[in-house]
């Protein structure tokens, strides 16, 4: 369903109680989507079914009654419709195989320094295509050759940088981004588009293909290299082969896989020579991983340096819970999404401040209250207000001692709070308990969608005043 917006707005459309159709116009039993599970298709047509809503095949050419031979006919179709992607998938492949050993592109960008060009059937050059372009004949095809003389000088400096100057790649990425060079795509250089352009065959002329699979969408495979599809000297080279490959023998005795042990000895050696310990250092190091790979081994840089006996002058215990916090924030924002859309709710995130709109009516701002424990021993939680962004509610939630589960959420009104941060502790006043919650099923009521006249029915405090309310 990914990238079908259209199905995935008419399933909306269905699950939620404001429908003004009774019947879907289906053209045949594969348009539902042509799904390995053929439980899949089946799936959506039950939702249709179940909101009262009749599903009628226009081209088939039996009745979706709901009888025996319909409930045969449609699961043979929905397995054959499998089998079909199945197939197909195999073809193209193969037939994306045979050209890339033919030495023609298939697919990606061209890369810094590179360029597309389309050629046509007697391989004469037609058009160099621009980002986003593709070829409109079958008969033409795709090639790669030099792209202007500063981006390929600067390829080369790259090389030259990591191989003769001993350059890491985040140095590099700042040498660049100082020199004012942007990437391809008009960005700044980091490590790895860096490191794109120092182990990409295709800037010796390679081209190469299948490094990476991900057939039907099911699961990305990364293929060892006898799995590659090659054609060497494909296309004109613009880094001699000597040093592209003196490049790859560099990553190569970097990349060697230390024990957890070997590593501890290099750290302990470290800490001997230098006296001290930090991310920076380990960087620097030559015989180590990077800081992120012994903090990712290790769990925390912190728990590395307490098992070679280094204590930090300084307290980075915050650093720790601000990882925790930057790996609960996502899930707990996702969850919040899912569960408003499956009760109807209409949730829309805002990607650039994360800011949530229910419909066009509500703004809520999604704030992670950290625990504080105080020398007395008594606990405290700070809650920040998004004040440029003004929500209509800010969902706080408190976590617990350890910064890792989630305690209980407040519920707090722009109308009443988001000026000033607010201090909450364990026993806090009436008038702040009272946006107080456990879980947050009040919440997520408050996002379901309601018809009006139902509401309104279900209110006594709507309904006609008695004669005698009336008179009194």
């Amino acid at each position: 369903m990914n990238g079908r917006d259209a199905l995935q707005r008419l399933i909306r459309d269905v699950q939620s109680d404001d429908v003004d159709f009774t019947i879907i116009l289906v053209y045949d039993v594969s348009r539902w989507g042509r799904f390995q599970d053929a439980d899949e298709s089946a799936y959506y047509e039950y939702i249709c079914k179940r909101a009262g809503i009749q599903v009628s095949y226009v081209a088939e050419q039996f009745e979706n009654d709901g009888s025996p031979v319909s409930t045969i006919v449609k699961g043979v179709k929905r397995a054959m419709a499998g089998e079909y992607s199945r197939e197909l998938s195999t073809k193209v492949f193969t037939g994306q195989c045979r050209l890339v050993e033919l030495g023609f592109r298939q697919g990606g960008t061209a890369g810094y320094g590179l360029r597309r060009v389309l050629i046509d059937q007697a391989g004469n050059i037609k058009a160099t295509l621009s980002r986003g372009e593709q070829k409109s004949l079958q008969t033409d095809r795709v090639i790669l050759v030099p792209g202007p003389d500063d981006e390929v000088r600067i390829v080369n400096l790259m090389y030259q940088w990591f191989i003769e100057e001993g350059l890491s790649l985040v140095d590099i990425a700042g040498r660049l981004n100082g020199m004012e060079v942007r990437t391809e795509l008009g960005r700044r250089w980091g490590p790895r588009p860096v490191r794109d352009v120092l182990t990409n065959e295709k800037y010796i002329g390679n081209n190469v293909y299948n490094r990476v699979s991900f057939k039907l969408k099911k699961l990305e495979v990364i293929n060892p290299p006898e799995m590659w599809i090659r054609k060497d000297g494909a296309f004109e080279a613009i880094v001699p082969p000597a040093v592209f490959y003196t490049a790859q023998a560099i990553f190569q005795a970097r990349a060697t896989r230390y024990t957890d042990e070997d590593v501890l000895d290099r750290l302990r050696a470290l800490y001997r020579d230098r006296g001290s310990l930090s991310g920076v250092l380990i960087d620097e190091a030559p015989d180590l991983p990077s800081a992120a790979v012994v903090g990712e081994r290790f769990g925390g840089l912190l728990r590395a340096y307490t098992l070679v006996g280094y204590t930090p002058a300084r307290d980075y215990q915050h650093l720790q819970t601000n990882s925790q916090l930057r790996r609960l924030y996502p899930e707990i924002l996702k969850r919040t999404e899912r569960q408003i859309a499956e009760l109807g709710g209409t949730v829309r995130r805002d990607p650039t401040n994360d800011l949530l709109h229910l419909g066009d009516e509500l703004t809520i701002s999604l704030v992670l209250a950290r625990c504080q424990e105080l020398k007395s021993g008594n606990r405290r939680w700070r809650v920040g207000f998004d004040t440029g962004l003004a929500p209509d509610m800010t969902l706080a939630i408190r976590l617990d001692a350890g910064n890792a589960v989630e305690r209980d959420y407040y519920l707090l009104p722009h109308l009443n709070f988001g000026q000033t941060p607010l201090h909450l502790c364990d026993q806090n006043a009436g008038e702040l308990e009272c946006f107080r919650f456990e879980t947050l099923e009040f919440f997520y009521r408050m996002a379901r969608r309601t018809d009006i006249r139902s509401a309104l029915h279900a209110d006594h405090r709507f309904q006609p005043a008695t004669p005698q309310e009336k008179k009194s």
